[in-house]
């Protein structure tokens, strides 16, 4: 226990493993009770026509039979034994129905990454040195403006504007054929991931723009130009590493966010994601399909987190030191 109350870094990930964890375990509970809502699997599956006796037969099958509590610890050991359980519409395990599209989804949220994170740093940075001129006024108020479109709105306005028949540049859904990789379609994936770019990198370059002020304005930057150092050393070695440490944050929460926004994309363009996965089994009733994919959205959510703490102490001075 003194182990974890100290340790450096070491201990602080330790800490934050152990919380996150019990996050998780926290959430598995609301996910399973929130499932029993959704209503008798077995009777979605046989129909309302079904006999007692086939009903019975069902549920001991899906061990559904047993109590509430008995149902969640069998299903929470599948998940610490990595089984997932098997899909009631498919009668396949999980894992083989949400395998390709985990891949199709995590390409959408990767590129939008990639894309998103560097130009929004690029522009918040630009801004703060360029405070208060046309560049910081113009790219601040549009930042605001895409922040305040839903993303359904941004899909539906590049449909409008890329996919018409007056500027038909790009397809308007975008199906890939089944056992085929999304890579492999580029033009079918420039829609749902400028979509995601356009929901994700206004936050990250105001929260930017704003940390990157607060540190030019701070004593060690002051202290580092009066030394004579070049303005380029000082924005480099001084300025950027200390305003990028809070940006790190706001990162891994959009970036969760795309794990579960995609949820809205997906249907929007008919991309075969998780989205899409997550609609059909709350549509089918397919509980095992359900309660994965939450949990899955949530140990992104606690994962992402995590490398963002451990990513703003390595990036932030002071936080190192105090550590």
């Amino acid at each position: 226990m003194r182990f974890l109350r100290g340790g450096g870094i070491v201990g602080f990930i330790i800490r934050r493993v152990l919380l996150g964890l019990v996050v998780l375990l926290l959430v598995s509970v609301i996910v399973f009770v929130s499932t029993q809502l959704l209503g008798d699997p077995a009777r979605a599956i046989l129909g309302r026509d079904a006999t007692p006796d086939r009903l019975a037969a069902l549920h001991k099958q899906l061990h559904l039979d047993s109590s509430k509590v008995g149902q969640y610890f069998h299903w929470l050991g599948g998940l610490l034994h990595g089984d997932l359980g098997t899909s009631l519409a498919s009668s396949q395990p999980v894992t083989s129905v949400l395998g390709a599209r985990l891949a199709n989804s995590a390409v959408l949220v990767v590129l939008a990454a990639v894309v998103s994170v560097p130009i929004s740093i690029a522009i918040g940075s630009y801004a703060a040195l360029r405070r208060e001129r046309i560049f910081d006024t113009v790219s601040s108020n549009l930042m605001l403006l895409l922040a305040a479109l839903p993303e359904f709105v941004v899909a539906v306005l590049l449909v409008i504007l890329l996919s018409t028949n007056v500027i038909h540049w790009l397809p308007a859904t975008s199906p890939v054929p089944p056992g085929t990789h999304a890579w492999n379609y580029p033009s079918e994936l420039i829609m749902p991931v400028g979509t995601l770019v356009i929901a994700v990198a206004p936050y990250v370059s105001r929260i930017m723009r704003a940390s990157m002020i607060e540190v030019l304005e701070s004593d060690y930057v002051e202290m580092a130009r009066l030394k004579g150092l070049p303005e380029r050393t000082v924005l480099i070695r001084h300025a950027l590493p200390n305003a990028i440490g809070p940006v790190f944050q706001v990162i891994a929460i959009n970036l969760a966010y795309l794990a579960g926004g995609v949820v809205v994309i997906e249907s929007v363009f008919n991309y075969p994601g998780i989205g899409l996965a997550l609609v059909d089994a709350v549509n089918n009733h397919d509980i095992p399909v359900v309660q994965a994919l939450a949990m899955l959205i949530a140990a992104v959510y606690v994962v992402l987190n995590l490398l963002a703490d451990v990513a703003t102490i390595l990036v932030t001075p002071r936080l190192r030191t105090r550590l």
